[in-house]
């Protein structure tokens, strides 16, 4: 369960296709990536890009929680902004992920999960196993400093969650599915 999460859409008069109407919100949780749709208290008023407290007890702006929704039910505007929302969420959470890539392993004998991030081919695996082996990373500054080819390593996470969340991957490493393969 999540217990905070980033607005990515704000519809003031719910949806169109929906009998009642009220404000709600489609977000995305700061923790598990959980794309969700709330409702809103009446006095609440939000906006795009902040963070709101979804979890249980006394909520400032949300009503209830309606339900978890996939990315396809998220609107274009949600879409639009969902990339800048998830890169803040993962430079917010920078020593989850370099721990993610000091003790990232095989999946198999063929795949590695550092293979499955985008743009890590095997020749960048090769270097960040043999850079981890000297030392652990730190920081993104640190990894970008000791792998050269690795400029942007917040939107390498922000690309595979975004992928994840499309329902692209076959491997979910930073997300729950939507839905049971």
């Amino acid at each position: 369960m999540e217990d905070y999460a980033w607005v990515v859409e704000y519809l003031p008069a719910g949806k169109a296709t929906d009998m009642k109407k009220e404000p709600l919100v489609q977000l995305v949780g700061n923790q598990f990536f959980t794309l969700l749709e709330a409702s809103l208290k009446n006095e609440a008023s939000v906006l795009v890009g902040t963070k709101l407290f979804v979890g249980k007890g006394d909520r400032e702006e949300v009503d209830r929680i309606k339900r978890r929704i996939g990315y396809e039910e998220l609107t274009n505007g949600a879409k639009e902004i969902l990339p800048n929302v998830v890169k803040r969420i993962v430079e917010e959470h920078e020593p989850l992920f370099i721990n993610f890539l000091n003790k990232a392993a095989p999946i198999s004998m063929r795949v590695h999960q550092l293979d499955l991030l985008p743009g890590i081919g095997k020749r960048n695996m090769e270097e960040i196993l043999k850079e981890r082996e000297k030392a652990p990373f730190e920081s993104f500054e640190d990894l970008k400093s000791r792998v050269s080819t690795i400029s942007d390593p917040a939107g390498v996470f922000t690309h595979r969650i975004i992928s994840e969340l499309e329902g692209k991957e076959r491997y979910f490493l930073f997300t729950k599915p939507q839905r049971p393969y």
